[in-house]
Parts: structure tokens; sequence; C-alpha cells
């Protein structure tokens, strides 16, 4: 069975280096970047566009461009887009600090205050969208609204072949991938990278839970955009648009501040590679 779930890690891999390598767009070029001294960190953050603030939280061992390469051209025509890169990933270099969502969003609230953004929408894709969450809890008055991505928010959210396969995953997963290739700034040689991979696999295989009272007091409307099969139990999927006001009779009640999109025949690296679906259904939420 392990040979079998670290075979199917190998496969999921590769899937993602194709998949990756066709969201980057090597032409995007930021208006601003620079580091952030937040929390003891150096936290890397580029800025695009102007108008309303949109925050870009992307999702595990990715980077900026990896996650967002193929929206943040379209984002940035409306918006000012705030894109940033978690500790140990892309140009942000890790700190002895262990990985929890807490720490995550934090950091992401110590950004906005850096570069002097009060409130902004944001959107997070897998484990920043978790993040984004987090946000929202820990620090509400910086959220406006919140688009999450394929993402629970609770470990046991994850159906469990994910937990089985998460658990099973080898620090040289991403060797041959451009995941590893956009982190060569920040880890000298493979050692450096597979400690940070085993550093962040051991947090992605952690309990976790957000709180049902903490998700349902979230003051931020919400859009949920899923995979009708994206490793998320459907039953998680209907609990997280239920506790932020959803399921009712909207003929009646009217339709609640949140949404919730599941995009058919779609796996969960495949939500963030739809990139015209996302942004057609984040445009009309961001209204």
């Amino acid at each position: 069975m392990k040979n079998a779930l670290i075979s199917a890690a190998l496969v999921i891999s590769s899937f993602i280096s194709l998949k990756s390598t066709a969201q980057e767009s090597p032409s995007l070029k930021p208006d601003t970047a620079g580091y952030a001294p937040v929390n003891g960190l150096k936290l890397y953050y580029e800025i695009y566009g102007e108008g309303k603030p949109l925050v870009l939280i992307h999702g595990a061992y990715q980077t900026i461009q990896l996650c967002w390469g193929g929206m943040i051209s379209e984002l940035k025509k409306t918006r000012k887009v705030i894109a940033l890169e978690l500790p140990g990933h892309g140009h942000t270099v890790d700190i002895d600090r262990p990985f929890s969502y807490t720490a995550f969003s934090d950091d992401v609230a110590a950004l906005l205050k850096y570069i002097g953004v009060n409130k902004a929408d944001v959107m997070g894709f897998s484990i920043g969208g978790t993040t984004a969450m987090q946000l929202a809890v820990r620090h509400p008055e910086a959220v406006d609204r919140l688009i999450v991505l394929s993402a629970p928010y609770q470990y046991t959210g994850w159906l469990p072949v994910m937990r089985n396969m998460l658990q099973s995953l080898p620090p040289g997963f991403l060797d041959q991938t451009p995941y590893k290739a956009a982190h060569a700034g920040i880890y000298k040689d493979s050692t450096a990278f597979h400690q940070f991979t085993a550093k962040f696999i051991r947090f992605d295989t952690e309990d976790f839970d957000l709180g049902d009272a903490n998700i349902k007091n979230i003051k931020a409307p919400v859009l949920f955009i899923m995979g009708d099969n994206d490793g998320v139990d459907i039953t998680h999927k209907a609990k997280m648009y239920q506790l932020c006001g959803g399921n009712v009779f909207s003929d009646m009640a009217g339709h609640p501040k949140s949404q919730l999109a599941v995009l058919p025949n779609t796996g969960h690296v495949d939500v963030i590679m739809q990139a015209d679906k996302v942004l057609e259904l984040a445009g009309q939420f961001l209204k």
C-alpha cells in the first residue's frame, strides 16, 4: 500500500510539473517588488497594477509565478495585486519557526500593514486558501472579501486518500519538477531543499482545525471555488459553505452573502489551472 501511495505521489508530482510549466508567465514583471521585515522574516512580495487591493496567497511548494502566472496579467488591469511568497517558498528564506496557519496569516497581516494597506480582498489556493480563512478569523479588519480555492478548514476535510498520500511523500518528490528550480535562489543544493520539503511535509500532515465557530463568524463574504473531485471531502465543502451562511432556499430567504462554485470534472491542481473560469467567478464576486 505504501509503495502504491509513493508511486501515486510521484505521478502527481509529474502532473504538477506539466501543469505548472503551462501556468507560468515569463513576461510578467511587477511594478514593485521587495522584502517586508515581518515577524523575523524577510517576506518577499510583488505588486502589480492599480485599484482596490487584492492579495494572492499561493499553494504548497509554489511561488507567485507558478501559482498565479496565468491570472495576474488580467487581474492587474483593474486591481492592485499584492502577491507574496510564504516562508521557505520562492524568494522568502525560512526561519527557525514551525510552519502554521496562525503564523502564515499573521505574516500576511503584517505585510499589509508594512505596505500601508488597511483592507483588501484576499484569494488563496490550497494551503493559501486555508491561510486566507485564518487571516479572516484572526485579522477580520484586514479582509473585505475572501476567495478560497480548493482548500479545507480542517485536516480531516481532506479525503483519507489525500491524507495518506501526503504522509507518503518522500522529500525528493519534487526534484524533477519546476518547483525545485523555482527555489534554487534560496536553497544551495538538494540537501537544503529536501530539508525544506521534509519540514513542509510534516506540517502538511499535522492535524489542524480552524474551528466551526470561527468559520461561522467570518465577517467577510466568501466565495468557495472547489473541484468536484479535488481531494476535499464533498461533505466538508457543504459544511464550509453552510457555516458561511449557505444552504438556504434563496427564492424565499434571498441570496446569502457567500457563494459556492463546484467546477465539474476538476481535481485539486486543475482548479488553479482553470484560470479563465476562476477569473470569471472571482470577477463577478468582487464587483
